[in-house]
């Protein structure tokens, strides 16, 4: 099922969630670049979040009084920033994108640019934080801004639990128009998420996005969003 609008009319074009669509893009197709030359896995090593290494670090300058471990928790720290924007697959920035597209204008729309801004990059970061509590031995970088669009899902449903969303069923050939209610897609965000393998692309040493942690990273996502808008109602 692929959702294409919702029935919320925008007061003003959302700036922001065009920019973020634009970034993604743009940080995918270098990625793709990388991939062809081989040096898409340092890129990805060098930039993800990488659980052991922040743990490892803060651990070394909090306990140890290392001087030098605080210059690897300041650089990680911008991958918790950067890896919202990095992604593993095709199918992974494809419905994520998607996502973003139909209920991100709308979130944008309510909040306004700046804070929506704000509440996309924070509610990523803290997902990641999540993250790196739920497994800090893990090796495996986590990437993508799956936590960050869950959280955007999150005020959607808060807001407009009986939006109605277009919605297109591909069939093999066939194509069928359905509306949705959009509390239908919280289930829907993370059936979807068990074919994001799909077109990924070659990440040494050990691939990306160790499934348990990413799970609870979206559930954390998720979560903060419906606060969120529940606080401020």
């Amino acid at each position: 099922m692929i959702p294409i609008s919702d029935n919320i009319r925008c007061r003003s074009k959302p700036i922001i969630n065009y920019w973020l669509i634009g970034i993604n893009i743009a940080v995918f197709l270098w990625e793709l670049k990388l991939e062809f030359s081989g040096e898409l896995g340092y890129f990805i090593n060098s930039w993800g979040v990488i659980p052991a290494q922040i743990s490892g670090a803060i651990t070394n300058a909090l306990f140890f009084n290392n001087s030098a471990a605080w210059i690897i928790v300041i650089w990680r720290t911008f991958s918790l920033l950067l890896g919202i924007f990095l992604h593993g697959s095709f199918s992974q920035i494809l419905g994520n994108l998607l996502f973003l597209w139909v209920f991100g204008k709308t979130v944008e729309n309510i909040l306004g640019h700046g804070r929506y801004l704000g509440f996309y990059l924070a509610t990523g970061a803290i997902a990641s934080l999540v993250q790196i509590l739920a497994e800090p031995s893990s090796t495996v970088p986590l990437i993508g801004g799956n936590s960050a669009i869950a959280a955007v899902l999150g005020v959607y449903i808060m807001k407009f639990p009986k939006a109605k969303i277009d919605t297109i069923l591909p069939l093999i050939v066939f194509y069928i128009p359905l509306e949705l209610p959009a509390f239908f897609y919280i289930f829907w965000w993370f059936v979807q998420q068990l074919f994001y393998g799909i077109g990924s692309l070659n990440i040494p040493p050990v691939g990306v996005n160790q499934s348990g942690a990413v799970f609870w990273g979206q559930i954390v996502g998720l979560l903060i969003g419906a606060a969120f808008m529940r606080l401020k109602k």
